[in-house]
């Protein structure tokens, strides 16, 4: 069963941000778009490059109205452990939540229960807690902040501006379609 569309599942949950220890809940998804990158541990080889990058784009992403929140099944202490021994990891201003009890991996139904961790992956959600993106990558292939930027401006618009979507390689400003009966079959 898809997410898209759906709201995000109640969840309670230990996080770490610049040097404190934080709860989360599913409330903390809404009134803002939030940008939930999952990844499988905290020590690993692509996760520090992927947060690092979230990191360095996490201002225009707040610029947008987005928060980050990164999860893996690590513990929030955990991610202090990490925060404070990773160059990398060290840059991170943004929320990092434990979910050693599998919780969030499971609701976001990114969880490979064969090895207990949270397969990569990327939810945009809206600010009713909504989740209006999903994207799932093998544990080998990195991602690319700089993709979030149009997939969030794209959302926020369509939120926006009902009738109308946002056909492929679409940018702010660029030209829109309006779903009516006049338009089917001449794209």
């Amino acid at each position: 069963m898809s997410l898209i569309g759906t709201e995000v599942k109640p969840f309670t949950a230990e996080a770490y941000q610049n040097g404190k220890f934080l709860t989360v809940t599913e409330q903390d998804f809404k009134g803002k778009w939030s940008v939930v990158c999952f990844y499988p541990a905290d020590f690993t080889f692509v996760c520090p490059t992927e947060l690092e990058d979230l990191q360095n784009n996490y201002e225009k992403l707040k610029a947008l109205g987005a928060e980050v929140y990164s999860v893996s099944t690590d513990t929030h202490f955990t991610h202090k452990a990490w925060h404070d021994t990773s160059e990398a990891i060290k840059k991170i201003t943004y929320i990092m939540i434990g979910d050693p009890s599998h919780t969030l991996s499971r609701n976001f139904d990114v969880l490979d229960e064969a090895t207990g961790l949270a397969d990569r992956g990327t939810f945009i959600i809206d600010p009713d807690g909504v989740i209006q993106s999903v994207e799932i990558s093998a544990g080998g292939i990195g991602r690319d902040a700089d993709i979030l930027f149009n997939k969030i401006k794209a959302a926020q618009y369509v939120r926006n501006h009902p009738g109308e979507v946002c056909p492929a390689k679409w940018k702010e400003g660029g030209e829109t379609l309006k779903t009516t009966i006049d338009l089917v079959g001449k794209i």
